[in-house]
């Protein structure tokens, strides 16, 4: 199929424009370096958040993770299911709050935000798309049940559940 447009052009089907995608919590252009979070302390440095001392005359920001925080608006679930869940609490919440610690360390930005008690489990709340799946795949390599981990269409939002 060649359609022909005006000018005698025909159309172009090989090119992918990307659609604008807003995020209110990506911070707009690039940070003054140093820059640190007034809330947490995390340092941005060389393109990255980390833990690092803050240096003197650093700027002063309230990072993406912490604003998600105060405004309550997560980025990923993980949804907890079965009986397993009460019969082993100790031992599943070792997981879930030893995954933050480690995935915290290297990306200051992924953090657990709430873990919320319902009827039948327990939902956890995260800053971020990576921790929730991380968090699943934990629980899954220590305790085995069933996973299922479902990005949005755009993957800016992760939801994660395990039945146990």
């Amino acid at each position: 199929m060649n359609t022909q447009i005006e000018g005698g052009h025909g159309a172009r089907h090989d090119r992918f424009v990307q659609e604008y995608e807003h995020d209110s919590y990506k911070t707009p252009g690039k940070l003054k370096e140093p820059t640190v979070c007034k809330s947490c302390g995390a340092l941005f440095h060389k393109g990255r958040w980390t833990w690092k001392t803050k240096p003197a005359g650093a700027h002063e920001i309230v990072c993406p993770a912490c604003r998600r925080i105060q405004d309550n608006y997560p980025k990923g679930f993980v949804t907890l299911k079965g009986s397993y869940i009460e019969q082993h609490r100790d031992q599943v919440m070792g997981v879930i709050h030893n995954t933050e610690t480690q995935e915290k360390k290297e990306h200051p930005l992924a953090r657990i935000m709430t873990i919320v008690e319902q009827p039948d489990g327990l939902v956890v709340s995260t800053t971020d798309t990576h921790l929730p799946r991380r968090i699943g795949e934990a629980l899954k390599h220590s305790h085995h049940g069933e996973l299922e981990v479902r990005y949005d269409k755009d993957e800016e939002f992760v939801r994660v559940m395990w039945t146990g």
